[in-house]
């Protein structure tokens, strides 16, 4: 989705050797020398290239390319330059879509975080409230609140569909408004999606009784 976080993994160890160039509809965007004494990505590899300004970063160990706030479909290219090339094609589809999922609900009720995807059975799913684990599937096991935080906020409160990898929280309040951050990788990428929940306070369904001071009629003419 347009405004996601995409990470094109090599599966490979540099040994210092290599030369690692990426390119994106044949026009270099990001290279690691082989002594990784240089590195450098979009404007840095090309004067004058502006797509991808501050949105690359690069692993030196592996070589694999993060892309943050993606908006560009297209062929990316990875060239491993040893004895001979070894190119890795990854064709990206960037769908338009806001970057930013929006949720708002009231307390007590249930929202469920959808991805929209259907995960493989290998994918690796995470989901993170404010920056801290909350939900985990590595293939069949899954893993709901890892620290004692996570499992006091939202004890019994949380469902996997390990399908979709969509999370549902139930019996919602107003501490948990906040960042959801799923992200899901398999063996050649990962991604990240963002969800944005707001939970305000259920309406007041109570009776109010007014007290008058000093009234002295009878209690039918109120």
């Amino acid at each position: 989705m347009e405004g996601d976080s995409v990470t094109l993994h090599t599966d490979v160890e540099t040994n210092k050797q290599e030369k690692i160039h990426w390119y994106f509809n044949d026009t270099r965007i990001a290279q690691i020398s082989g002594d990784l004494s240089y590195i450098c990505t979009d404007v840095q590899c090309n004067e004058g290239t502006e797509r991808f300004r501050d949105r690359l970063k690069l692993d030196n160990q592996t070589g694999s390319l993060t892309i943050t706030n993606i908006t560009d479909t297209g062929l990316y290219e990875l060239q491993i330059i040893r004895g001979s090339n070894s190119p890795m094609i990854f064709y990206v589809t960037v769908h338009g879509e806001s970057r930013l999922f929006i949720k708002s609900v009231k307390e007590g009720e249930s929202v469920t975080l959808d991805p929209g995807e259907i995960r493989k059975p290998n994918d690796l799913v995470t989901w993170s409230f404010n920056d801290s684990l909350i939900a985990e599937i590595t293939g069949d096991q899954s893993k709901i609140c890892t620290d004692d935080q996570c499992e006091e906020r939202f004890r019994d409160r949380l469902k996997l569909d390990h399908q979709t990898g969509s999370l549902t929280i139930t019996n919602l309040r107003t501490t948990d408004s906040g960042l959801y951050k799923l992200q899901i990788s398999s063996h050649r990428f990962s991604i990240i999606r963002s969800f944005r929940v707001t939970v305000t306070g259920s309406p007041d369904t109570g009776i109010r009784v007014t007290v008058l001071r000093g009234y002295r009629g009878s209690p039918q003419d109120l």
